[in-house]
């Protein structure tokens, strides 16, 4: 499994504060790297394709799906485009768990959101087993409007879209579209909600952990470069 020594191409900390909600600080890191060392991995391969969802037989999460979120593979052009792996994002995260995946284009299960705009109502629902202050996702193709809301049970903790893992998300398929995007909360949370307005927010191996990892000595230093935010000039995904 990865650690943190990776450089960061994108951090950010967000303060959420709503009525009668938690308030929780977000820190959110985009990465050449995959998860860090001693947390819960799920590569989600033992999802059955299409809607059906499910218990995690690897990390005893559940997956719910509101249509047309799905679990897929390949890219189904104008709808989703598989995540790219690079840089080691696919540490651990092979099949059987604990293996490596492989550089280059996602060939295994992921999952999409759909879209908001197409379908009512269409998101990701991923419970997760007792609170977390951790979770990671290859985060695919980046774009605005894919958003990552927290909640503990019903109470919203905080919530996150593609332009807080990079300064100018644009839908890249290539390599250069794909992070392992590493969140932390200073709040408990145990739902993660998976939306976009529009066609769609693609992701795969999913983390967890109920504390916050710590970061290598070596690797704080960098914390502050995703400070300035790096975009990425690439082909937007429509086509």
């Amino acid at each position: 499994m990865k650690t943190f020594r990776n450089a960061l191409l994108a951090t950010a900390v967000l303060t959420f504060v709503g009525a009668g909600a938690a308030q929780a600080a977000l820190s959110v890191s985009g990465s050449v790297g995959g998860a860090p060392t001693g947390v819960t991995l799920d590569n989600l391969d033992w999802l059955t394709l299409g809607t059906a969802g499910g218990l995690s037989p690897q990390s005893g999460v559940t997956i719910t799906f509101t249509p047309n979120a799905q679990a897929v593979q390949g890219s189904l052009s104008g709808q989703y485009a598989a995540p790219f792996l690079s840089g080691g994002n696919g540490t651990g995260f092979g099949n059987p768990i604990g293996t490596n995946q492989p550089n280059g284009v996602d060939a295994t299960t992921y999952i999409t959101s759909g879209s908001t705009g197409a379908t009512a109502g269409a998101a990701v629902e991923i419970l997760l087993p007792g609170l977390q202050k951790y979770f990671g996702l290859l985060w695919g193709s980046v774009d605005n409007y894919n958003t990552l809301s927290f909640y503990d049970g019903a109470t919203l903790v905080g919530q996150i879209t593609g332009s807080d893992v990079v300064a100018s998300p644009n839908g890249d398929q290539g390599v250069n579209g794909t992070l392992y995007v590493n969140i932390t909360s200073t709040v408990g949370f145990d739902r993660v909600v998976a939306t976009s307005s529009q066609f769609a927010f693609e992701f795969d191996n999913i983390a967890f952990n109920p504390t916050v990892p710590v970061p290598e000595p070596a690797s704080l230093a960098l914390l502050g470069m995703g400070l300035l935010g790096l975009g990425f000039a690439a082909r937007r995904r429509r086509g």
